[in-house]
């Protein structure tokens, strides 16, 4: 640590006299302050730092910067006595007998978020989405023990490598797909983003980070494979049943949560006379307003509960069974709950000419990008068959 004062001149007033600064530097920082001090800056001496002379002025002077550099020496004294890390920031406010923000670690930051988050719970967001950051920062403390063999590692210290020595633990010790670690961190980044929003940090360490682009395949049944599943009749009563819950997705979009939560009360007559579905999509807490097809109809009338369209059956079972379903059936991609809902967008929708915009609505989605995002390239190929199509007629 070094102590040095500076004269101020641009601050010189009518009786020519000079205010006095102080500046800490620490491990490259600065800390410059007022002292308070005005004095003739002829008679200040910046390479022996004080005022010359033997005025009782000038030895009043020199005596406080005296007293002055003694305090600022107790107080980094002090800090190094304590052990914690500290900055030059600490040694002022030390000096200035302020109370010292205390050093946040990595762990702990997140636990605090956590805690705040919770509080929003049934206002803001999901349960669901407060357990998803709580399971990063499990996966954060994890990571930290393996790389660090610490329990917590120092916010400051945080830096573009740490973030990517996580995409790498991601994929060699936890096995993830890089969609899948591409998430985690979107998430661990948005808190990291609070502490800098909440001056924790100076500024975004992970700002240069970006995240592996992945190229996301949209499968779907074809119109002849959706034909041909829907023709099919099982003689075992829990694959017809599996069969029509994965058909009525297949025509309505309902993603498995909502399926499940389907009540009575949610079909209504709508302004055209026919029945819709209308409730809200629990992930993007989005109204859904689905128009209801003659076949989605007929399924259910099949049924006679009494609160739930459906019986329940857990997602764990229904993928199980849908892919005895394709084994039997003949179709050779994996069928789960969700190609039931990318099927109604591809081949129910988009491939009938369907807008994007009435498809990003009858989705639930929260912005049409993320419907365009996932089916676009759906919209492409529809684009060249009608080109291949067109070719065709030109030639004839």
């Amino acid at each position: 640590m070094t102590i040095l004062y500076l004269l101020n001149k641009s601050k010189t007033n009518k009786k020519r006299l000079t205010p006095l600064l102080c500046r800490i530097t620490y491990k490259k920082k600065r800390k410059t302050f007022s002292i308070k001090q005005f004095i003739n800056h002829d008679m200040w001496d910046s390479k022996k730092q004080k005022l010359l002379g033997d005025s009782e002025t000038s030895q009043l002077a020199n005596k406080q910067l005296s007293l002055i550099n003694n305090k600022i020496n107790q107080a980094f004294l002090l800090l190094q006595i304590q052990g914690n890390d500290f900055g030059v920031d600490d040694i002022y406010r030390t000096f200035k007998g302020e109370k010292l923000y205390k050093e946040q670690s990595v762990v702990e930051f997140f636990e605090s978020y956590l805690n705040k988050l919770k509080t929003l719970v049934g206002i803001d967001i999901k349960q669901l989405t407060w357990n998803k950051f709580y399971y990063i920062k499990n996966d954060i403390a994890e990571f930290i023990k393996w790389k660090y063999n610490t329990s917590d590692y120092p916010l400051k210290k945080l830096n573009l490598q740490f973030v990517i020595e996580l995409e790498f633990y991601y994929k060699t010790v936890k096995h993830l797909k890089q969609i899948t670690i591409n998430k985690k961190i979107q998430r661990f980044k948005k808190v990291i983003r609070v502490a800098v929003a909440e001056n924790y940090l100076d500024k975004n360490p992970f700002m240069l980070h970006k995240p592996k682009t992945v190229k996301k395949e949209v499968v779907f049944l074809s119109t002849e494979e959706l034909i041909k599943l829907e023709n099919h009749v099982f003689a075992q009563k829990r694959l017809q049943f599996v069969k029509n819950l994965f058909i009525f997705s297949c025509y309505t979009g309902l993603p498995y949560r909502e399926l499940m939560n389907l009540k009575h009360n949610n079909i209504v007559k709508g302004f055209d006379g026919n029945l819709w579905i209308k409730m809200k999509r629990e992930k993007t807490s989005k109204s859904l307003s689905i128009p209801l097809l003659p076949r989605v109809v007929e399924i259910i009338e099949s049924f006679n509960e009494e609160t739930f369209v459906f019986p329940r059956l857990s997602n764990q079972r229904y993928n199980s069974y849908l892919k005895e379903i394709a084994g039997i059936v003949g179709i050779d991609k994996n069928l789960t709950t969700h190609m039931a809902r990318r099927t109604f967008a591809s081949t129910v929708l988009l491939y009938n000419d369907v807008p994007m915009e009435v498809v990003s609505e009858l989705l639930g989605h929260s912005s049409m990008k993320v419907t365009q995002d996932s089916y676009g390239k759906i919209v492409q190929r529809k684009i060249s068959d009608v080109i291949v199509e067109l070719n065709i007629k030109l030639k004839g």
